[in-house]
Order: C-alpha cells, then structure tokens, then sequence
C-alpha cells in the first residue's frame, strides 16, 4: 500500500496539488461520479483539464485506469496527478456585499444541510459567461468545507429557498426525496403574480409538458399529448384590479412547469419574458417589476431520521413585496 504524497497548499497553486496524492474514498464521498468528486478537490481547474487527466490515465482508480462517469465506491484508491494553475486562469472572487449579502440570506443550517433565501439575478453556478454562481461562492466562503453541492436548482431570476448538502449522505439522501410523489418527499411552495384574475375554481392544473426546439436553437416548455405528465397546485391568494397574487405546488419537477401551466389557463406569469405578454409586463416595469415575478416561498422536507417534516419559509423578496405595495387589492 502506497503511503499518501505530501500535498503542497501553497497560494500561489490555490491550494492544489503538486505531487502525486492518494486519496481513499469514505463513506460519505462514495456513489458520486469520477468527475464531480474531481472536480470538487481540485477546485478552480477547468472541467476539460479534469477530463483531459483522466482520459490520459493520470488518475487511477486501484491502480487502474477508469472513465468519468466511473461511481466511486467506498474504500476506492484514487490516484489525484500534481495539478497546477496557469497565471491566465484567475480564480473569480465574490465581492464582499455578495458574501454578506449569503451569510444573512441563511434559513437553515445543520451539520448535514444549508438552506438559502437566494438573491434575484444570481446564478447557481457558474457557466456560460458567468464566473461565479451560488454554489462556487459558497465553496470560497467556506474554504474548510469538505463538500458542498446543490441538491435542486432555482433558475436565474427566481428568488427564494434552495438546499444545499455538506455531506454526500444528506445530497443522496434529499434527492431520492426529490423524486417521491408522496408525503415522504419535499414539497416546494412558490409564489407568483400572474396577469389577470385567477379563478377561485382552478386548483390543479393537470397537463403534459414537452420541450421544443425553436428558431436559433431555443427551447421552449408546451402543453402537448405527447409530453411527460406534469400536476400543478394552485390557490389564489389576492385579487388585485389586473392581476393576482397565486401560490404554486408542483407536484412534478419539469422545466417552466409553474409559468407553462400558468401560460396554459390564460394567465401567464408577470415579467415573465419567455412565457408572458410583452405588453402587459412593460406597464408592470413602471411599478418596478425588472424579473419574472416567482419566488420559491416553502420547501418541507424530511431530514435523515427525522420523524417530523422540517419547513423553511423564505420571505417575499424585497423587490417583490416592493411592486405589491403598489397594487390595489380587490375585496375577497
């Protein structure tokens, strides 16, 4: 048995590796795939550098050569190659308002588990343009953290709770909740304004959703026969003189399901850009609605053992209660 390298942590390599590791795979850290469990040790370096690593047989699974997609199991061996930084390849740093902005959004936290109110406008995680997103922003608050992963996803403009996990257990844990349509799952409660008046009769929307290419390689969510089967709750909760104020369980997970849905009985979701009228949202930009209107308000979930749900609210955001405070509500 080889006797694990010496790893240099040195700032000028941001903590990376400049001799040859070992690292043996706990229990917490097994079921994950090659990749993501790179990935998170050797933060900072590009995912193509990551691939490229394992593709020329630099890391090793017990000595072997394996693939990306290879689910580490517990007692595993791994072989992690001396990796450095080029000078060209800064590592983005969050600003100090963003980071305070993180530690008071926190709504809950244990040793397993962090659920954040997350700001509008900030992405999970990075990509596409965008170098810092929730998730590697938190990874830099906490250097110490040996895991942290986002069990669901909230998109862009979407403000309110999302989970993060600190142990590999408490993510696979979570996430097989995700995918249980009873009372052991997660429930997730939004709320959205909506354009026009939302009967008081609609309380499900029951209607398959398909995703679908259009012009320039964009993909847009439709009611079609041929969809995957999509349940949405619905309660109006405020009358306003154009608009109303509606919560939304989806008992499914699909794409834009809340906004299609909504689009589908004839009241779609107001700054919403894909989905919306472009009419109707630029008179709500004067009353400052600048993003879709959909807050992610409640999740419900139970933890490990727990014999009781846990539920964490999330307060409208600010700018959201903002544009409420200058409707006029109708009488029940």
């Amino acid at each position: 048995m080889k006797t694990p390298s010496s790893t240099n942590n040195s700032s000028a390599d941001q903590g990376l590796p400049t001799q040859v590791s070992f690292v043996s795979v706990d229990d917490d850290q097994a079921g994950q795939r090659l990749d993501n469990f790179l990935m998170a040790r050797l933060k900072g370096v590009p995912k193509s550098r990551i691939y490229n690593i394992i593709r020329k047989g630099e890391v090793r699974v017990n000595k072997g050569r394996s693939k990306p997609d290879y689910k580490i199991l517990q007692g595993d061996e791994i072989r992690i190659p001396p990796v450095r930084m080029s000078e060209k390849e800064p590592v983005a740093k969050p600003s100090n308002t963003m980071t305070t902005l993180l530690e008071n959004s926190i709504l809950f936290e244990n040793e397993g588990l962090l659920v954040i109110n997350k700001p509008p406008g900030l992405a999970v995680h990075g990509g596409s343009g965008i170098s810092l997103g929730l998730i590697e922003t938190l990874r830099q608050m906490r250097p110490d953290a040996r895991y942290l992963e986002l069990i669901h996803r909230l998109d862009r403009d979407t403000s309110g709770c999302i989970m993060v996990a600190k142990k590999r257990s408490m993510l696979r844990h979570l996430q097989a909740a995700l995918r249980e349509k009873n009372t052991s799952g997660i429930t997730k409660v939004y709320q959205a304004l909506v354009i026009g008046h939302w009967p008081k009769t609609c309380r499900r929307v029951d209607a398959p959703l398909l995703k679908v290419e259009v012009a320039d390689d964009e993909r847009i969510v439709r009611v079609h026969a041929d969809g995957k089967p999509s349940l949405t709750e619905f309660k109006l909760l405020q009358d306003y003189t154009n608009c109303s104020l509606v919560e939304a369980r989806p008992i499914t997970g699909r794409t834009h399901q809340i906004r299609v849905h909504a689009k589908h009985m004839g009241h779609s979701l107001v700054g919403d850009e894909k989905y919306g009228d472009d009419d109707f949202n630029k008179e709500m930009r004067a009353k400052g609605v600048k993003r879709l209107f959909l807050h992610a308000a409640e999740l419900g979930f139970y933890l490990p053992e727990a014999k009781e749900k846990t539920i964490v609210k999330a307060p409208l955001a600010t700018d959201l209660a903002a544009v409420i405070n200058k409707l006029s509500p109708l009488a029940p």
